[in-house]
């Protein structure tokens, strides 16, 4: 009974201590990876036609229109990312990003993800499209634009 009463008085101090590190934890990954989209789409943008070029190779449909639309949801959600502003509309829209580039240019990735998930994990998407699941999945925290709007009267 000891044994059990211990347990539990363990895990409940480590889902303190865990709850406490949530929002400096989502402060971190929205800081991070916000300015590391934002960094990816203002570089699409700023190299248009090197872009367009690139997306053409992957024979995706109007790549012009694919490489603007890429950059700018990278660049402005990245943002939105950074500073914690409708982070549970600007996430989903990443996310959909993140997908698509695995779909067109990191297709092997994709397709091996049950026979070498190195692979997956390994792909230039992966981290980008985690950290925008976390945010959307866990919302932007404490240390947000959307936490102190929901505070405001």
């Amino acid at each position: 009974m000891k044994f059990v009463a211990a347990c539990t008085a363990i895990e409940a101090a480590l889902a303190r201590i865990g709850a406490a590190l949530q929002s400096p934890l989502l402060l971190v990954v929205r800081g991070w990876w916000g300015w590391s989209f934002t960094r990816t789409g203002w570089g699409k943008l700023t190299h248009l036609e090197r872009t367009t070029e690139y997306f053409a190779s992957l024979n995706l449909p109007m790549p012009k229109l694919n490489a603007l639309a890429a950059g700018g949801t990278e660049c402005l959600g990245g943002l939105l990312l950074l500073v914690g502003l409708f982070s549970r509309v600007a996430s989903p829209a990443l996310i959909f990003v993140m997908l698509v580039a695995y779909v067109t240019a990191d297709r092997q990735a994709l397709q091996s993800i049950a026979t070498d998930p190195d692979a997956f994990t390994g792909a230039a998407p992966f981290l980008f499209l985690f950290a925008a699941l976390l945010v959307f999945a866990f919302g932007p925290g404490r240390y947000s634009v959307d936490a102190w709007v929901r505070k405001r009267p």
